[in-house]
């Protein structure tokens, strides 16, 4: 299993927190990781070998490929057949250090190119789960043609293998920010989707939105609907509509913004931007459902926890990524009540 974190990201696992540098999700992921990493050795098509001491890249390759000429050797550097820790070198004399591996590919490495506004938080054989910027679409319509996460991680996933793709499992907005998952095989999608309820058992975001929330804590339960225009709205009639439940507490407030904790008990369309609009506090920088207000230059709402239980695995899986330092600077800006 090939797991990714970002300095951002934080992996629990039930409800131990895990530190995103010191140690894998399980025992069971620590193995699969590093079988993983045993099998890039093991490649038939890459021979990698470790350096032992000091010393310049095309001399260790003559003294490591002994069954390969140095003519050889220079051909496929100069082809990009040869990594140092990973990445491409091209330079005979490039220096070397003890301990890093050196390997030797059959084949052009194609260096994958650096993902923008996304980080993988986890991978292995069945999900990835990233960590979306605002700004950034999820999947595109049919009539848009721009970067999306979809995008990246399928090709991403076609570094390795030209047939792989992935498939959406959720969504989240273009101007939020946060965790999110997607599927590798469409079967392991259907198990997500049919079975979210019972597999999801944490969708936690953090709200900035406009004004002062005087209750503490509450609940927003109605039926939610779309318009013609594609926008959505809360039926004043029971039953009309897909029914939406929004927890809520509050972390932080003033008497301009209230910064929220929000859990999801259902995942609708829009659903905390349509219930805060409902209790007259719209997240701050959503012109579409009534904000006015411009303080952090985004929409004021980050995906902040996902937790659920792997499709395949089983195992209790729990992402944090905490919400970006600018949701705070209202409160710096103006008088705080708590």
């Amino acid at each position: 299993m090939n797991k990714r974190r970002t300095a951002a990201g934080r992996h629990t696992n039930g409800n131990k927190q895990i530190g995103s540098a010191r140690k894998a999700a399980s025992k069971p992921s620590q193995r699969n990781s590093r079988r993983e990493e045993r099998g890039a050795v093991q490649r038939p098509d890459i021979k990698q070998y470790i350096v032992q001491e000091p010393g310049e890249l095309l001399a260790f390759l003559i003294a490591s490929a002994a069954n390969t000429g140095r003519n050889t050797l220079k051909s496929m550097l100069a082809r990009g057949q040869i990594t140092v820790n990973g990445s491409v070198v091209k330079v005979y004399n490039y220096p070397l250090q003890p301990g890093q591996a050196v390997a030797i590919s059959k084949e052009r490495i194609i260096e994958e190119e650096p993902m923008i506004g996304l980080a993988i938080l986890h991978e292995d054989e069945d999900i990835i789960v990233v960590k979306k910027d605002a700004g950034l679409l999820s999947i595109a319509s049919s009539k848009e043609n721009e970067l999306t996460a979809y995008r990246q991680l399928t090709a991403h996933v076609r570094n390795r293998d030209a047939s792989a793709r992935i498939f959406v499992v959720h969504r989240l907005d273009r101007d939020t920010s946060g965790v999110m998952m997607f599927a590798k095989s469409e079967h392991v999608q259907q198990t997500l989707q049919n079975s979210w309820k019972d597999m999801v058992d944490e969708r936690t975001y953090i709200a900035l939105v406009d004004g002062l929330v005087k209750k503490d804590k509450g609940t927003i339960k109605s039926w939610l609907k779309e318009s013609s225009t594609l926008k959505m709205y809360a039926s004043p009639y029971p039953n009309d509509g897909l029914l939406a439940i929004t927890h809520y507490r509050t972390i932080q407030s003033s008497r301009d913004f209230t910064l929220l904790e929000v859990q999801l008990e259902t995942g609708r369309k829009n659903q905390i931007r349509v219930h805060m609009e409902e209790i007259g506090h719209p997240v701050a920088g959503d012109k579409k459902y009534g904000s006015k207000s411009k303080a952090i230059g985004r929409l004021g709402l980050h995906a902040s926890v996902l937790a659920f239980v792997h499709p395949v695995s089983g195992e209790r899986m729990r992402f944090e990524v905490p919400a970006p330092k600018s949701f705070l600077a209202p409160f710096r800006e103006s008088h705080p009540t708590k």
